[in-house]
């Protein structure tokens, strides 16, 4: 239940801040751009921490590392791609404090993924036993209990950072309102000709710009 509150959130997350960048910069080619790479990059993101979640390392090892991959490699050049928008848009839309503060997050999250990525390389690279992928329960006199200890800190490193890139949108969030419009074509649902009624138009946030 708490993994599908993440993948939604993080769904939402992205989408609410494409649509933002998007309505900020509407004639800016290189900005739209970005954002739209923004988008399909953090939306794979989001499925791979699905697929991570639903494939456990212990039962589907390839999968699992599948998923992980797309929910942190991706998820980082996410992180990196909004720190150029954030560039691209200061001084114009935000100050130059909030590009300082997400390359700050890039950062933390590119050291994270350098230590996990060369620690588990070592660890799964046969040296430790071939049996080490199944292996659960670790005890400080194991083979590979350092290296295993620092991989799963770095790990745990890396989700803190994406959740506080996320975290620096608030601000952003706090001046934008999103609305759903329903367009009838007609006052009932049969194929019949289309006649013109009044459209419906609520908020989805009650934030105004």
């Amino acid at each position: 239940m708490s993994t599908l509150f993440c993948l939604i959130s993080g769904v939402a997350t992205i989408y609410v801040r494409y649509k933002q960048v998007h309505a900020l910069n509407p004639e800016e080619n290189r900005i739209i751009r970005l954002n739209k790479a923004g988008l399909v990059l953090g939306l794979l993101s989001c499925l791979g921490l699905s697929i991570v979640a639903n494939f456990q390392k212990t039962t589907l090892f390839l999968a699992h590392v599948s998923g992980a991959v797309l929910t942190f490699g991706l998820g980082s050049l996410y992180m990196f791609v909004q720190t150029i928008l954030s560039y691209q848009m200061q001084p114009r839309i935000h100050g130059k404090q909030v590009f300082w503060i997400r390359l700050l997050m890039v950062i933390w999250c590119a050291v994270s993924a350098f230590s996990m990525l060369t620690c588990s390389s070592l660890l799964y690279n046969g040296s430790f036993g071939t049996d080490i992928v199944q292996k659960l329960h670790w005890n400080p006199e194991d083979k590979g209990y350092v290296l295993h200890m620092i991989t799963t800190a770095a790990e745990w490193s890396m989700s803190f950072s994406f959740v506080c890139f996320f975290l620096t949108y608030i601000r952003d969030f706090q001046k934008i309102s999103l609305r759903v419009e329903a367009n009838l074509q007609g006052l009932t649902l049969y194929d019949t000709a289309p006649c013109p009624v009044n459209n419906e138009r609520t908020r989805l946030l009650s934030r105004d710009l």
